[in-house]
């Protein structure tokens, strides 16, 4: 009975998944191209050594508003911020080391950059150093941003997380999970997920009933214990730290994507229509989630 309650805490979700036919409008298209040249511009090399290039593209896509440096392996490095309020949504820019990383994390960039240019009242902050070797250390770009938030006294009323936003499959058996969790979900990777620790629980149902109730995409949601492989990692997790609310948005990564890490990390792999339509959703979410916790 304790296991069974257990899991029904961490997987009870508000709303319903959408399950009807994914009908793309023209403005579905149109932000579809946009989000390729996005990441066919950041994957057209690895961005791990050498970020500067990447930062500069996102600078000038974004119409940033301020940067970050710090001082990270012997370099100077930067995080890109553009837009304002207490709501703050990010993606990390860096890839792994041998990879384009166009799922990992162009795509969440591709979005974060979009979203920006919609006038929604949030903070837009592409971080560096997210991948290894700086992955859940201070060393991260995301841990410096919150640092110096929590340092300063800014309000960060809550904080999304995008990472890896591409990737869909409508195959049976296409989508894996870690143990126990499999019974509560779709085989399929056809949907978006939202993610978050026991201690955002509410934030990763607010998220998800907000996405649900305007997206006409399927969306599924779990808040679990942080020992869970992939609930923790990403950039919400700096912010988990310095105690502020904090989710991952995700195509759920290695649980779905054969390429995750590998050089095959490509831009033709992704769906930008699916990606598309996540936008969106996730704009609309942003609005209401901002006026709500302004």
């Amino acid at each position: 009975m304790a296991v069974t309650a257990a899991l029904y805490y961490i997987t009870a979700m508000p709303g319903r998944s959408y399950r009807g036919a994914l009908e793309f409008t023209a403005e579905d298209h149109e932000l579809a191209k946009r989000l390729r040249a996005h990441v066919e511009a950041l994957a057209a090399a690895p961005r791990n050594t050498d970020l500067e290039r990447p930062a500069r593209y996102i600078a000038r896509e974004l119409g940033a508003v301020s940067e970050q440096e710090f001082a990270s392996g012997g370099r100077t490095v930067r995080n890109i911020e553009a837009g304002a309020g207490s709501l703050v949504v990010g993606a990390h820019y860096d890839s792994v080391p041998g990879s384009p990383g166009a799922d990992d994390n162009a795509s969440g960039v591709a979005v974060l950059i979009e979203l920006s240019r919609m006038g929604l009242p949030a903070r837009f902050v592409a971080f560096a150093n997210e991948e290894m070797p700086y992955f859940l250390s201070d060393e991260m770009g995301s841990h410096a941003w919150a640092a110096r938030a929590k340092a300063r006294g800014e309000p960060v009323s809550a904080m999304l997380s995008l990472e890896m936003l591409g990737f869909y499959r409508d195959a049976p058996g296409s989508q894996r999970y870690p143990p126990l969790l499999g019974a509560f979900y779709p085989d399929r990777g056809d949907f978006i997920a939202f993610v978050g620790d026991l201690g955002a629980r509410a934030l990763v149902r607010r998220s998800l009933g907000l996405f649900r109730a305007h997206a006409r995409f399927p969306a599924e949601g779990v808040a679990a214990p942080s020992f869970v492989p992939g609930v923790s990692w990403s950039d919400h997790w700096s912010f988990r730290r310095h105690g502020y609310a904090a989710i991952m948005v995700t195509d759920t990564a290695f649980y779905r994507y054969a390429h995750y890490h590998l050089p095959s990390d490509t831009p033709e792999k992704l769906d930008y229509l699916r990606m598309a339509r996540v936008t969106l959703g996730l704009a609309a979410l942003i609005k209401e989630l901002a006026h709500e916790t302004r």
